[in-house]
């Protein structure tokens, strides 16, 4: 059935057109190129946004080092980001029309671990990173594998020894490490030396660069976080966010979020001299953490809910976890994701900091504090300790001697008043978790365990409120929430690395499911759904569609991911041009489109005229408008001059 009319004219070829839209659910933030929401052969919610956890193994010598002493410098001290997303030129054509569905869908698991080199600038895994951390598996020689969590506010770094997992501290002796960067008189600073100068230098202190990225510089979420930032970010090519830093000199320097990320992390991994073994989804990462804590001695299949709150992005996941035989083949299928992109710890601060100047303005009228960029990094500063203080009091005071106009600043904050500033935020979480049920089918009494992640997990209210809603049932946090994601990437990488023990999990299957709708425009812009959102991959499916005009030669679709039902509100991925098709009145060529996924999660979208048997295809990888080789180089190369810098 026709459904819309063909779209503006001009371009050669009329596309197609059609009917169906997507259905319509919460879309996530825009990220990883082309795939920005896939990791490894495994999807994370990326509608929820979250991140990821990274395998790896450290190219250049000591774990302490790799962990956050001078190879961290490079490596975690810039390895925090992930993709942006693909913005392919798009000219103005007619549309396709659908003429019915149908089509197979395989399911299964690729054999073998994909590999990637370090040394490579590109990479084939479909590595598609959006807002957070990932989880890359490797090894070089008999180095030991370790997993990384690169969060928005903090990574994590941990490794299988002795049959267990150690979480690594960095050189200050810290199991976390600020992701944060600074810029200064010529020399880059991370982690916590960045963090120490921050109220001094506050215009070239950046944090929180992974909310911007993938995002468009005019949308709210932006423009919001901009107000309460100390360093500038500006509006760069297609409305993308520029971070602008200026040195002693005046002269300013512009950086991507995904450079400040370090892109993202395949090419952290690269830069950082990584050799990337494997990327999974942070859900997964802590689902192995739980597996191993929980059903070491279990045989029965178990269905968790990992909350996944961490200081930038909320993920919820439903897993199934089968533990096999002795749990040598562990299975951990992804049920259903879901979650918010712009909602964790850093929210909650904000709300805070706002809710302090008001009082700073209430009290000293003639004085406006809102432009005094050093101000306003000690008042965050303040604000995140009070946050953390009152998950184990009832209420702490903010003081801080001459804040601004040499006026000093002091405030007491409760609880009860923290909770009333972030109760939506708060009911957002649970919004979240109704979703997931949903979109897994499931009720909540189908629930074994729910797993906390992320470190804002530790706010009472969270708490309460996930306890209340699962009628009582206790919070599994066997592994701490800031490190389970870290420690699940680490059992991974042991498992690719063979170094786990005979009574260990030795093998472990993740599958996981895409977490945005795929499919491709048809006329009037309508988006047509190929591959449903929370489709287990491996994947395959082929829709049928025609042609719009009479004697149409050539046909012009345009793959998107998102769940809007109209295009451009979803994610351009990639197109391509489908010429030589039958010359035939409109409604009469049938094309087929297929969409096939594989266990590593590059998508491969093909069209094929079944009378001429002309076929034209696209492959969408993690790398389709990511880092060029120049630009990779030329990081490595500032990352080796910084290496020397520091020894």
């Amino acid at each position: 059935m026709e459904e819309g009319r063909p779209a503006g004219g001009g371009g050669r070829y009329p596309a197609v057109q059609g009917g169906g839209g997507g259905t319509i659910g919460a879309a996530g933030g825009k990220r990883a190129v082309g795939w920005g929401r896939w990791r490894g052969s495994h999807v994370t919610d990326e509608l929820a946004g979250g991140g990821a956890t990274m395998a790896a193994a450290s190219a250049g010598g000591g774990r302490g080092r790799t962990a956050g002493g001078d190879d961290a410098g490079v490596g975690v001290g810039v390895a925090w980001g992930s993709g942006t997303p693909g913005r392919l030129w798009r000219p103005s054509m007619k549309k396709l029309k659908e003429t019915g569905s149908g089509g197979r869908r395989r399911r299964g698991v690729g054999g073998g671990h994909p590999r990637v080199d370090a040394g490579r600038k590109t990479a084939s895994i479909a590595l598609q990173v959006h807002q957070g951390v990932e989880t890359m598996a490797t090894s070089q020689g008999d180095r030991p594998a370790i997993g990384i969590d690169l969060g928005t506010t903090y990574s994590c770094v941990a490794v299988w020894r002795d049959d267990r997992v150690e979480v690594i501290p960095n050189d200050q002796g810290n199991r976390l490490t600020p992701s944060c960067v600074a810029f200064t008189d010529g020399r880059r600073l991370v982690a916590e030396a960045a963090v120490n100068q921050a109220a001094s230098n506050p215009a070239n202190t950046i944090f929180d660069a992974k909310r911007l990225i993938g995002r468009r510089f005019s949308a709210p979420s932006v423009q919001g976080d901009i107000k309460l930032w100390p360093f500038k970010v500006i509006a760069g090519h297609e409305d993308r966010p520029v971070i602008v830093v200026q040195s002693t000199e005046g002269e300013e320097r512009q950086f991507a979020p995904e450079e400040i990320s370090a892109m993202a992390t395949m090419d952290a991994g690269a830069i950082a001299g990584l050799n990337v073994m494997r990327i999974i989804s942070e859900p997964a990462a802590a689902a192995m953490a739980y597996g191993l804590h929980e059903m070491t001695n279990s045989n029965e299949e178990r269905t968790v809910l990992i909350f996944d709150l961490g200081g930038g992005t909320l993920d919820v996941s439903i897993l199934s976890i089968d533990p096999g035989v002795d749990m040598g083949m562990s299975v951990f299928k992804v049920k259903a994701a879901a979650g918010n992109t712009h909602l964790g710890g850093k929210d909650f601060d904000n709300e805070l900091v706002k809710h302090c100047v008001r009082e700073f303005l209430k009290k000293n009228k003639l004085v406006d504090i809102r432009s005094d960029k050093r101000a306003l990094r000690r008042l965050r500063t303040a604000c995140e300790r009070a946050k953390r203080m009152l998950s184990y009091t009832v209420q702490t005071t903010i003081e801080i001697d001459s804040l601004h106009g040499g006026v000093d600043f002091s405030v007491t904050i409760s609880r009860a008043l923290f909770e009333k500033l972030n109760r939506n935020y708060f009911s957002k979480c649970i919004e979240a978790v109704k979703k997931c049920l949903r979109c897994a089918e499931m009720d909540k009494s189908s629930i074994h365990d729910v797993v906390l992640v992320g470190g804002s997990t530790h706010i009472p209210k969270v708490q309460d409120l996930l306890k209340e809603f699962f009628d009582g049932k206790a919070l599994c946090r066997k592994v701490n929430p800031e490190e389970a994601v870290a420690y699940g990437a680490a059992i991974q990488a042991s498992i690719l690395n063979s170094d786990t023990g005979d009574g260990m999990m030795q093998d472990a299957l993740l599958l996981e499911v895409t977490p945005l709708s795929l499919g491709v425009e048809t006329v009037g812009g309508v988006m047509t759904v190929v591959i449903p959102r929370n489709t287990n991959i491996p994947a395959k499916k082929t829709k049928d569609f025609t042609t719009v005009e009479d004697n149409q030669l050539a046909i012009l679709p345009k793959v998107y991911e998102g769940e809007s039902p109209i295009t451009k509100d979803n994610n351009l991925l990639g197109e391509f041009v489908l010429a030589g098709i039958e010359r035939a009145p409109r409604g009469v060529p049938r094309i087929d489109v297929t969409f096939d996924i594989d266990a590593n999660g590059i998508i491969e979208v093909s069209a094929e005229d079944r009378k001429t048997r002309q076929k034209k295809k696209i492959t969408i990888t993690y790398d389709m408008g990511r880092l060029s080789i120049d630009e990779i180089e030329r990081m490595v190369q500032e990352a080796e001059r910084y290496r020397r810098t520091i020894n």
